[in-house]
């Protein structure tokens, strides 16, 4: 109750909002709701040290409330009209677009994290009264409210809880942990019609030569007993631990410094961040759904016990360890770092219709905090990917079929997700 008279006071929402008078001489200054709220999610995946499949679910709800509040109001107002991510329906007219995604990815987090409901309602009181209290505010706010709280009531149920875990494995190439979190293999797509689809074939079978070149090069490469500083250091950059904004967060945080220095506009800014963050979490889905299916064995224990492989190519090394310092605590095959990797980066080239878009990222888990430079979304990916065969987590062989799902599903949530309903859907090779 105390909440609810809170936000009716910071809207304040007179009969449905729509009879609130301007106050005159009001100035209006942007708050940049896309960025501001998307950096109050990934605070909270940091804060609650969620896992990287309920981070991604999170940021795909935020940033598809905004987009749907935005294009609600786009939609009234008769410009180009664009499908919706998951609620339909236009919005008011003379909304205000930046009130109204606040609004939207204030529904969403104050559900999703009620232990910081008094903050996230700060924020948006603070947010609102920079953009003034004349009605359009507060019919924007009032459509973005109503948007997140269906695009909350349209996800419950979707398979994200309870929590499931897969039992220990046993035997040559099986992985040996029990690790929760596999409800996520059947969890409800964003954006793609079927996420099974993109799951890949088996790995290579542990008696085959392609298993023991890949076997050879992660004993080499990721053996914490040679020292390799610079492997580390690219290892630990892209590790993303529980506590950090995990994977999906900083393809995010990618897609954000871009708009910003390419000054995007609201709108685009929105469709944005609803793809990419769809595209992340669709990839969790057949991610998950691979490691489940396949329960392969990480290099550790490989290595450890490859006299148990039948592969006459490859030798036990019982003291062996990985540089990352842990064997992993999720199936080997495949890597979910190089799945959000290929999903985020091909979803931004699409986007841009080019890869060669230069940017600095200092991730969460950057040593020293240090930033680095990459002439392109691609570059990037390969790096992420390459991280986890340096730090002893992953097979290279895993680190490609996790490209190749991240590409499969944002090659399909380009091509049929948020695009114009009238005329042409695309603008050339890219979905405008």
């Amino acid at each position: 109750m105390v909440r609810k008279l809170l936000f009716a006071v910071v809207l304040g929402l007179v009969t449905a909002g729509l009879g609130v008078p301007s106050t005159a001489g009001a100035t209006r200054v942007d708050i940049d709701a896309v960025r501001s709220w998307n950096e109050l999610a990934l605070n909270v995946v940091r804060t609650t040290r969620a896992s990287d499949a309920d981070a991604a679910r999170l940021y795909a709800m935020v940033d598809v409330a905004m987009y749907d509040a935005v294009n609600g109001i786009e939609s009234a107002r008769g410009r180009a009209s664009r499908a919706p991510a998951l609620v339909p329906g236009a919005g008011p007219r003379n909304g205000d677009e930046q009130a109204a995604a606040a609004a939207a990815a204030n529904a969403v987090l104050t559900r999703l994290d009620p232990a910081r409901v008094a903050d996230y309602d700060a924020a948006l009181a603070a947010g609102l009264a920079r953009l003034g209290d004349g009605r359009d505010v507060t019919r924007g706010a009032a459509w973005g409210a109503r948007v997140g709280e269906l695009v909350v009531a349209a996800r419950a149920g979707d398979g994200s809880t309870p929590v499931e875990t897969q039992p220990a494995g046993a035997g040559p190439g099986v992985f040996r942990a029990a690790w929760p979190g596999v409800q996520y293999r059947n969890v409800r797509p964003f954006a793609v019609a079927d996420p099974g689809r993109y799951v890949p074939g088996p790995p290579p079978a542990l008696e085959s030569v392609p298993y023991a070149a890949a076997f050879a090069e992660v004993a080499v490469l990721g053996n914490a007993a040679l020292p390799a500083p610079d492997l580390l250091a690219t290892f630990q950059f892209w590790s993303l631990p529980a506590g950090s904004d995990q994977p999906p967060g900083e393809w995010l945080r990618i897609a954000l410094t871009v708009a910003g220095d390419r000054r995007l506009p609201l709108t685009e800014q929105a469709r944005l961040t609803a793809l990419l963050t769809m595209a992340l979490a669709d990839t969790t889905v057949t991610t998950v759904a691979t490691k489940f299916r396949y329960q392969h064995w990480r290099p550790t224990t490989a290595i450890r016990e490859a006299d148990t492989d039948g592969n006459p190519s490859t030798a036990a090394d019982p003291a062996w360890t990985a540089r990352a310092g842990s064997v992993g605590g999720t199936p080997e095959y495949v890597s979910g770092h190089s799945s959000y990797s290929g999903a985020g980066a091909a979803v931004l080239q699409g986007f841009f219709c080019a890869d060669a878009i230069p940017f600095r990222l200092a991730t969460d888990s950057a040593p020293g905090g240090t930033p680095r430079a990459y002439p392109g979304f691609s570059a990037a990916a390969a790096e992420a990917g390459r991280s986890r065969v340096f730090g002893g987590q992953h097979f290279e062989f895993s680190n490609q079929a996790g490209l190749a799902i991240g590409r499969g599903v944002a090659a399909e949530t380009l091509a049929t997700r948020l695009l114009r309903t009238t005329g042409p859907a695309h603008f050339g090779a890219c979905p405008r």
